[in-house]
């Protein structure tokens, strides 16, 4: 059952996509949303701060909720799957698997996820798709004790993220994003359809269950005019969103 902040967030988002409520305009004060809503100022809040970590709007201390943008992107501060990401804003996500297999970690992915080097790892290289179109080249390391879950699902699974939550109540919690840009190898340039050696940007992952067990490390490399990665400046926070470029 949805959740009334989340029904809430729902409807402002839709207004926003709508041109109902465009964008540089003001939002109703808490006071005014909890009354029209029937709830508390709180379950407001929660339901602004969704919007917030989408990028949507954006407030000054003491100033009422100002939209900023029409489309949603994904803020750094909140852990989303690529499908959820997507999704989000309007868009339909897909992808393959098109290659799998097991084997023993090296040095690097078994410091990256806490095994003894030579552990039993299961790697994945994934496409993803944006609307039909290949945007994203996932090189994903699993540890040995998520490799059997992971190994099951479908090849054309959406989001291993919300299957591996559905079959195992298995829930990533914790993120480390580190983001450079290098040049397409023959698999990269094939699968995304550049040329070999065209700049890529690469958002290496490691993501982590609420305990902190690492589950997986990942070499993500976006094709060039794919998504937009932007920084929102301000005293309180300083999120990083992506979003898909126009």
């Amino acid at each position: 059952m949805t959740r009334r902040h989340q029904q809430i967030a729902e409807d402002l988002r839709r207004a926003i996509a709508d041109g109902t409520r465009p964008v540089g305009s003001a939002l109703p004060s808490e006071t005014e949303l909890a009354a029209t809503h029937g709830v508390s100022r709180g379950t407001v809040r929660q339901a602004l701060a969704a919007l917030a970590a989408e990028g949507l709007i954006g407030s000054r201390q003491g100033a009422r909720h100002l939209v900023l943008s029409t489309a949603p992107s994904q803020s750094f501060t909140e852990l989303r799957s690529f499908a959820q990401w997507a999704r989000s804003g309007g868009h339909t996500p897909g992808g393959r698997v098109l290659h799998s297999a097991r084997g023993g970690a090296d040095a690097e992915e078994a410091a990256m996820l806490q095994l003894a080097p030579g552990a039993e790892v299961l790697r994945v290289l994934r496409l993803r798709t944006l609307d039909g179109d290949p945007v994203l080249l996932e090189r994903t390391v699993y540890a040995g004790w998520t490799a059997d879950a992971v190994a099951e699902l479908p090849v054309d699974c959406e989001s291993v993220t919300q299957a591996l939550l559905d079959s195992r109540g298995l829930v990533f919690a914790h993120g480390e994003h580190h983001l450079d840009a290098l040049a397409a190898g023959t698999v990269d340039a094939r699968e995304l359809h550049v040329r070999r050696g065209s700049p890529l940007l690469r958002v290496r992952r490691t993501t982590t269950t609420p305990e902190g067990r690492p589950v997986e490390t990942s070499d993500d490399r976006y094709r060039p005019g794919a998504v937009v990665f932007t920084v929102r400046n301000s005293t309180q926070a300083n999120p990083l969103a992506r979003k898909p470029v126009d």
